[in-house]
């Protein structure tokens, strides 16, 4: 099989670990940046890395990268793509988006306007036509300009990667699955220790957790759209991904992963997506506060989403919910929490500095991920020979 270069965009501070799942799947890193990991491997990496991997937002196909300053040098670095290589005669390709950083051309609008008409020109010169019916399969593309140095991609994943299928239902200030499962995956929480989520919402650290326990991949039960493209890959390969999918799922795990909310509603909302998820059976949800958070296990982690006060009345009860939140923790010994939060004095009133901090961003938000770590549990003696 051909090698291809893939580009998998992350949350910004969430590199490392995107960098490790690429890594576990056996594929090699070509370039980190900030926000985004290129890698290499064959075309069944495409597959592949669209259905298990849980941090990247999409995966998108390299086509070409070249220097550009002037709308001149742009339309001739793309129209010298050989995008026959990729595109039916029937093909139907606009560019979804284009970013620029640090360069000279920086309209997003011409930089999409100018892709295109060159694309339709290297299109017209390999099938000798002068007009295409763009009725066939969709082929996103993408453009990225960072100090003059163009990257265009195909989007192989269509809709975003975080829509996993089982979150039909949200809250008000819910938190993506390609996040929750990044920040899971920077703890050293594993399926043999208790997880609590006192502010669950629709379920989704909980859910994601017990999908990362269970060794459910997270595309299992969606579509891609590369899966119907006729030159790239083969419809084999998407089957072979879902075949390597459902033979490693570990049915018989047992877990103790509990989402609490105050809402009645959402708790139900939660149960719903677990279900969906095919996850409902290693999960508890309840209507609780957290100020009734209790545990007698020892060794669990906390890790939650607490609100950070979006609206004006919110924000003047943040003091007094963060003080739960410390008093709370303070009576679970030896676990450890993660907590991630907008608001910059959670450690104020919980009471206690974090052995960690990692700033992230939660969309356009600015957040903290905070790490407040409790002992390792001793390790279990080995039984005698």
């Amino acid at each position: 099989m051909s090698r291809v270069e893939l580009i998998a965009p992350c949350h910004f501070g969430l590199e490392a670990v995107l960098k490790k799942e690429i890594l576990d799947l056996g594929y090699e890193i070509v370039k980190t940046e900030d926000g985004r990991i290129t890698f290499a491997g064959d075309e069944e990496a495409i597959a592949r890395a669209n259905m298990f991997i849980r941090t990247a937002e999409r995966i998108m196909l390299k086509c070409g990268s070249f220097k550009a300053t002037t709308f001149d040098e742009l339309f001739e670095g793309t129209k010298e793509i050989p995008w026959e290589k990729y595109l039916t005669r029937d093909a139907k390709f606009w560019v979804s988006k284009a970013t620029s950083n640090k360069s000279a051309l920086f309209s997003p609008s011409d930089i999409q306007s100018i892709v295109k008409k060159a694309m339709v020109e290297r299109m017209k010169q390999t099938y000798h036509v002068s007009w295409f019916s763009e009725d066939g399969e969709d082929y996103p593309v993408r453009v990225f300009i960072f100090k003059d140095i163009v990257t265009i991609a195909l989007d192989t994943s269509g809709v975003s990667l975080h829509k996993r299928g089982y979150r039909k239902l949200v809250g008000k200030a819910p938190i993506s699955e390609t996040l929750a499962a990044a920040l899971i995956m920077l703890t050293p929480w594993n399926k043999d220790r208790i997880l609590v989520d006192p502010f669950c919402g629709s379920g989704t650290f909980p859910i994601e957790a017990a999908m990362i326990g269970a060794n459910i991949a997270p595309g299992l039960n969606r579509e891609f759209l590369a899966e119907n493209w006729a030159k790239i890959g083969n419809k084999k390969m998407w089957y072979n991904a879902i075949d390597e999918a459902n033979d490693i799922i570990c049915h018989d795990v047992k877990m103790n992963i509990q989402g609490y909310d105050l809402d009645g509603d959402m708790v139900k909302c939660a149960m719903e997506n677990a279900k969906l998820a095919d996850v409902d059976k290693h999960i508890h949800f309840q209507q609780r506060d957290v100020k009734d958070l209790r545990n007698p296990k020892k060794y669990g982690f906390v890790i939650t989403n607490p609100p950070y006060g979006e609206r004006l009345e919110e924000k003047e009860a943040l003091p007094q919910l963060y003080r739960t939140i410390g008093e709370s923790f303070g009576r679970l010994s030896d676990w450890s929490m993660f907590l991630v939060t907008s608001y910059e004095d959670a450690e104020k009133y919980i009471g206690r500095k974090a052995d960690k901090n990692r700033k992230i961003y939660n969309g356009m938000i600015k957040s903290y991920f905070y790490q407040f770590m409790g002992p390792k549990p001793p390790k279990r003696k080995r039984e005698a020979d």
